[in-house]
């Protein structure tokens, strides 16, 4: 009975991230109420608070979910025997996650366009775990393929790892603000082919 409970407490837990998604991006951030959400989802406010203390926990839980994705399926191995065509690999499977889950697209459409980062959402901000450890992933990549000497002459790791950071940052923001299509996965790839190849000595 008590894992009949918790499977249950799961479900509906799973029913409310879903519905405070699908709202937000409909409605945006500021203009959700756990009201509109515990609707969506067809639960009582109560079962709202009873998962989550405020709309800002809901947001946050949204949004770690999205990250899983990113932090199980990006992995730059540290044996790669070619270091560059790894990091054009991990750039490339961000695009994929982005073309093939449309729930993590969704949040990161609401990250990016549908919050304003004001009062209790500033912190959304300020805690980028998980973009500075990816940050410092690719960095280590960019190392280890000048040890490979992979590298062009004149760039350090750092400059060329903060460069392709900003650079998917920027191939993100484009895919976010446009209807993705086949043909947009397909041109985002060769960029960060080109991208890359740029980088090779």
């Amino acid at each position: 009975m008590v894992r009949k409970t918790k499977e249950e407490a799961e479900i509906t837990r799973r029913q409310i991230i879903d519905a405070a998604r699908r709202v937000f991006h409909e409605c945006g951030v500021s203009r959700t109420t756990l009201e509109k959400i515990a609707t969506a989802a067809g639960v009582t406010r109560g079962a709202v608070y009873w998962h989550f203390k405020n709309k800002t926990d809901l947001f946050f839980a949204m949004r770690d979910e999205a990250k899983l994705p990113m932090v199980d399926q990006v992995v730059f191995h540290e044996d790669d025997a070619d270091p560059l065509g790894g990091i054009e690999r991990a750039l490339q499977i961000l695009i994929r996650i982005l073309a093939e889950q449309p729930e993590v697209r969704e949040t990161f459409e609401i990250i990016s366009f549908k919050c304003e980062y004001v009062d209790e959402f500033a912190q959304v901000l300020q805690n980028a775990s998980c973009q500075l450890e990816f940050l410092d992933k690719l960095t280590r990549a960019y190392e280890r393929a000048q040890s490979h000497g992979q590298l062009r002459a004149g760039f350090t790791p750092s400059q060329l790892a903060h460069d392709s950071f900003l650079f998917v940052g920027g191939l993100f923001k484009h895919w976010l603000g446009r209807m993705p299509d086949a043909r947009f996965q397909e041109w985002a790839n060769q960029l960060i082919h080109t991208h890359v190849a740029l980088r090779r000595a």
